[in-house]
């Protein structure tokens, strides 16, 4: 089971290559195209050490840190419902794991 999230191309750094979320059963994946490669980062759930979401007026930004030391996981303009539906997932996900 996974969902799969698109950020709007009316925000930053998303107008000719939407940024993609993914959130599996095992791991979140960060999928950002460009013009000759894409930029992919996953990070494991057991890993995710929190999850923050900054509202704007319409559009929210994640950031996901690992327990890791490595670089966050940030994606820019996804809807807000979107934004708190990937937290309820890796949170889901995470309690699933401790029992």
């Amino acid at each position: 089971m996974s969902e799969t999230f698109l950020a709007s191309r009316w925000t930053k750094d998303n107008h000719l290559f939407t940024t993609v979320i993914e959130v599996t059963d095992t791991a979140v994946i960060r999928r950002k195209r460009s013009w000759f490669t894409v930029n992919e980062i996953s990070i494991h759930l057991s890993k995710v050490a929190s999850v923050r979401i900054d509202t704007g007026l319409f559009w929210a930004d994640i950031l996901i840190e690992s327990t890791g030391g490595s670089d966050p996981l940030t994606s820019h303009g996804h809807r807000k419902a979107d934004a708190r539906r990937i937290k309820e997932l890796i949170e889901a996900a995470q309690s699933r794991q401790m029992k």
